[in-house]
């Protein structure tokens, strides 16, 4: 539901704030191809629904006629949004500068000396003073590195194909939507306003960097092949780029948003396991009310005093 309300959120943001983000609703479907987890999802689409979150089971039938998939069925899901990520965050600075923010994008911070008063920041070329510090990297850096146990490094890969003209789209049958699977590691894809393909998955620990580079030729490969076994119109389809991304995750699969013990006056926005874009807005918002010593006691299972 947090997460829920976050994306919403977020959607609504940006269109208040007339963002130019290629922001557009998308249904999601979550399928297997196994029918032991096909049971498993059911019972899950219940929950869900309990919850009040919501969902329509897709049997065999309608699994093929929403994604082209033959698979044991799935999830479909409604309040799901995709945007470029690139074009938002710089919409929401353009905003933020308007608002009275000072922009320093190459003003590297070396060292942060937080007390009970506020922060002492030092760069480069001087320092600056303030009441808190908000540390968003996505894990643990070397500067925080009493905390980098806490986290999870993994690597995921992902392609895009050029784009997909209308013929080989209707032969594969997949709609304009979300998609992911059960698999272990999962796969994932979407479309792109300029009709190509994201095919993404693979994931795996975090390797060392002189392996990085034959990892990424390896799941490329093996990502075209699973993405011919699912679609067959894209057999001769080469990937036109292919990239690694690295995320951390958690050991109960939440972030850790607020202070620590350890650093005072800082604030941490960490460890999204891959769900970054969903998890914003609600970090932001538990950040804003912790500053406002207005934290709520929902807020505190992201803290980090949930698992020691």
């Amino acid at each position: 539901m947090h997460s829920r309300a976050s994306v919403r959120g977020l959607t609504t943001l940006l269109q208040r704030l007339r963002i130019s983000a290629t922001l557009r609703a998308v249904p999601s479907v979550h399928w297997t191809g196994d029918t032991n987890r096909a049971a498993d999802m059911r019972r899950e689409l219940a929950r869900r629904r309990a919850a009040g979150i919501g969902g329509r089971w897709l049997t065999t039938a309608a699994l093929k006629r929403e994604t082209g998939i033959d698979g044991a069925g799935g999830i479909l899901t409604h309040g799901n949004a995709q945007l470029d990520p690139y074009r938002a965050c710089l919409g929401l600075a353009v905003h933020a500068r308007a608002a009275g923010a000072r922009l320093h994008e190459h003003s590297s911070a070396r060292r942060i000396i937080g007390d009970r008063q506020g922060v002492r920041i030092e760069l480069d070329r001087g320092e600056l003073c303030a009441d808190w510090a908000v540390i968003a990297t996505g894990y643990a850096t070397p500067e925080f590195k009493p905390l980098a146990g806490r986290f999870r490094m993994s690597s995921t890969y992902v392609i895009a194909t050029p784009p997909v003209g209308a013929k080989t789209r209707r032969e594969m049958g997949l709609g304009d939507l979300m998609l992911w699977d059960t698999n272990t590691p999962y796969h994932y894809a979407r479309w792109t306003p300029d009709h190509r393909l994201l095919f993404g998955g693979g994931d795996e620990p975090k390797l060392p960097q002189e392996a990085r580079r034959h990892a990424l030729d390896r799941h490329t490969s093996r990502l075209k092949d699973d993405l011919v076994a699912l679609y067959p119109a894209l057999r001769g389809v080469s990937p036109e780029y292919a990239w690694e991304g690295l995320f951390a995750a958690t050991p109960d699969g939440l972030p850790y948003i607020g202070t620590n013990r350890r650093y005072p006056r800082h604030l941490f926005a960490l460890g999204y396991g891959g769900n970054g874009m969903a998890f914003t807005l609600l970090a932001a918002q538990i950040l804003l009310r912790t500053i406002q010593r207005a934290i709520t006691p929902e807020d505190r299972f992201f803290g980090f005093a949930r698992t020691r």
